[in-house]
């Protein structure tokens, strides 16, 4: 089993640091979430554990099982088994959906079948241009194109931004079968529902740090973490 394990890591734009020794785990077939207010790192992080240009890392260890990824490159993370669905979902408008999965497809469980059978609605448009999608069809797409690389470990930024309540259900309920059929999860989200719905434990990020953690089951008995870290 393959833990994802995160240590001392510190990133920053433009030598202005924006995180700063933040630590955690994933374990394999495990959903986590980094909740936080807008602003407190949660897209930094994300970004920096897949090895982005920006945010520029300056100290830590990204470990997925023995692998350590601190210092690679983006297509070196991904080869190692991490799919990553960004914030704001960054689909190419002129592309179509069948173009989207074709030109990320890798070897494993996941095929173009299995993912529309996943995802019908997409099936239905395989032929249409992205921009012509709504923005439930663009996220599901943008989660079906980071499947398609057949990953291990899934880091999804904000998955609930912008959507209609039945749609964040749609996309949770997606994800938590995700969990379940043993992919590992790493969800940095705000919305509260979303994280009570699929994660298991929760880290709460500050200020750039991890300031909390615990099992997403304690979170009715945590109104002082929800008030200080989530404004809830």
């Amino acid at each position: 089993m393959s833990t994802f394990t995160v240590s001392g890591l510190s990133a920053g734009y433009q030598g202005h640091p924006v995180i700063s020794d933040v630590a955690l785990t994933v374990a394999q077939g495990e959903a986590v979430a980094l909740a936080g207010r807008n602003g407190m790192g949660k897209t930094t992080t994300l970004k920096a554990l897949m090895a982005l240009s920006s945010p520029r890392v300056t100290a830590g260890s990204i470990r997925f099982g023995q692998t350590e990824l601190a210092g690679r490159k983006p297509h070196d993370v991904a080869r190692a088994g991490i799919g990553y669905v960004p914030q704001g979902r960054r689909i190419f408008p002129s592309l179509t959906v069948s173009e989207h999965l074709d030109v990320v497809a890798r070897p494993g469980h996941w095929t173009v079948k299995k993912v529309h059978d996943l995802f019908p609605r997409l099936a239905e448009r395989s032929s249409h241009r992205a921009g012509t999608l709504s923005g439930g069809e663009q996220q599901m797409l943008a989660i079906a194109r980071a499947l398609m690389t057949n990953p291990r470990l899934l880091l999804l930024d904000e998955p609930s931004e912008g959507l209609a309540p039945r749609v964040v259900r749609q996309v949770g309920d997606i994800i938590r079968l995700l969990h379940d059929s043993g992919v590992g999860v790493l969800i940095a989200e705000q919305d509260l529902s979303m994280v009570r719905r699929v994660s298991d434990r929760v880290y709460f990020i500050d200020r750039g740090s991890v300031a909390a953690e615990l099992p997403t089951s304690e979170l009715s008995e945590r109104d002082d973490l929800l008030d200080l870290y989530l404004g809830v």
